[in-house]
């Protein structure tokens, strides 16, 4: 069955990860490559021996020139892709609880589900399905079909993911709407706040989803406590801190108008009058704020990602220590700092360090609380901990 396929031939001492199930086969662990496959064609991954891997698509134009999916010798076939999506919908539908109406959830999470290159989300009766993958984006009738069959929806819009587009070949792909998409948001409703999101024009897909618990978590803290939101979007912790944290006052700044609009609309659409929202640069806006003098009982940083490449490791991690160290210079004495990175390449141990060394500059003790990460509806897999990609950190601060 194999010989038909093409065959990639790793490289001696290099597919160990892979035994062990990792799903980015790199250039750099590839020998040669037998046969001559083109994009997204199925191929098989042997090691330097000759031994079965497993199968995977390909892409020789991206720097993960293999995505695997199958570690048993058998066709990547349309009951394969079937079985993945139904289990992926069966976790959210059956375990977690999360398709409710109204309700937003990540449906499909790329390697945490075993369908690298494809992030699905719901938001009510709609679908927004994220490629990054050139080999699953050829493969989207097909996953999309097995998504409306899984959850019964139509509302369908499919997009490519712009972080990846160029290096997947897949630049210049417009979005594309199946079934009958209204205009405008869609109303969702978390923690009992509404949200209106803007699947269409907002960041990502519309809302960060995998924040949602950290959201109830950090709100646990703010009770009669003035509460600065830094990076608030569209008010997802501002809100819930107001409406479940009973916080005494809330203030959000966001670099961006639109979503500083939103905040704005959906505080008072669920009628929280405690919230002030601007738009502003958040290192500037610190800056100010501590020149005045102004302190808050619960400081919240949920910064975009800082390091998108390897190369930006380094700068990513001294941005992070700049936000740390001026958010400290506004926290109260035995004030909560909530502080995240969603940047998959700074683990866990690199941000940790981050808030030791804002600790040692700063004069003063951080005692962790809760280390926290993304939501359920984005499973970690233990085989590749790359998706173990956010990082939520709440901290009680000394004086």
């Amino acid at each position: 069955m194999t010989s038909t396929l093409a065959r990639v031939v790793l490289r001696p001492r290099r597919a160990r990860p892979f035994f062990a199930r990792h799903p980015w086969v790199f250039e750099a662990s590839i020998e040669r490559v037998l046969g001559d496959p083109k994009p997204g064609d199925e191929v098989v991954v042997v090691s330097h021996e000759k031994q079965f891997v497993a199968r995977g698509l390909f892409n020789p134009s991206s720097s993960i020139r293999v995505r695997l999916y199958r570690w048993e010798d058998a066709e990547l076939d349309d009951e394969f892709w079937s079985s993945r999506v139904a289990a992926a919908v069966r976790l959210r539908r059956d375990v977690l609880g999360l398709l409710r109406p109204r309700a937003a959830a990540r449906l499909v999470f790329s390697e945490g589900d075993g369908l690298s290159g494809l992030t699905v989300d719901r938001y009510d009766d709609r679908l927004v399905a994220s490629f990054s993958s050139r080999a699953m984006f050829a493969r989207r009738g097909l996953l999309v079909d097995l998504l409306r069959g899984e959850t019964g929806l139509t509302r369908i819009l499919t997009r490519v993911d712009k972080s990846t587009s160029k290096p997947e070949g897949l630049l210049g792909i417009a979005d594309s709407v199946q079934g009958d998409w209204p205009e405008g948001p869609v109303e969702v409703v978390e923690h009992g706040l509404t949200y209106r999101v803007d699947i269409q024009a907002g960041q990502k897909t519309g809302f960060y989803l995998d924040q949602r618990e950290n959201r109830r978590a950090v709100a646990h803290y703010c009770r009669g406590r003035r509460v600065l939101d830094l990076f608030c979007y569209a008010g997802g912790f501002a809100l819930t801190a107001s409406r479940h944290g009973k916080a005494s006052e809330v203030f959000g700044v966001d670099g961006s108008a639109g979503a500083i609009e939103a905040a704005t609309e959906n505080a008072l659409r669920n009628e929280v009058t405690n919230a002030k929202f601007e738009v502003g640069d958040v290192f500037e806006a610190l800056k100010e704020l501590r020149s005045r003098g102004e302190r808050f009982g619960v400081v919240i940083c949920d910064p975009p990602k800082f390091a998108k490449h390897a190369g930006a490791v380094d700068d990513a991690l001294k941005g992070y220590l700049r936000l740390n160290r001026m958010a400290l210079e506004v926290l109260e004495p035995e004030g909560v700092l909530a502080t995240c990175s969603c940047s998959g390449l700074v683990d866990r141990g690199l941000f940790l360090a981050v808030l030791g060394q804002a600790a040692e500059l700063s004069g003063r003790t951080i005692q962790l609380l809760e280390q926290r990460g993304q939501a359920a509806d984005h499973p970690v897999s233990v085989s590749c901990l790359e998706s173990d990609y956010l990082k939520c950190m709440i901290a009680r601060v000394s004086a």
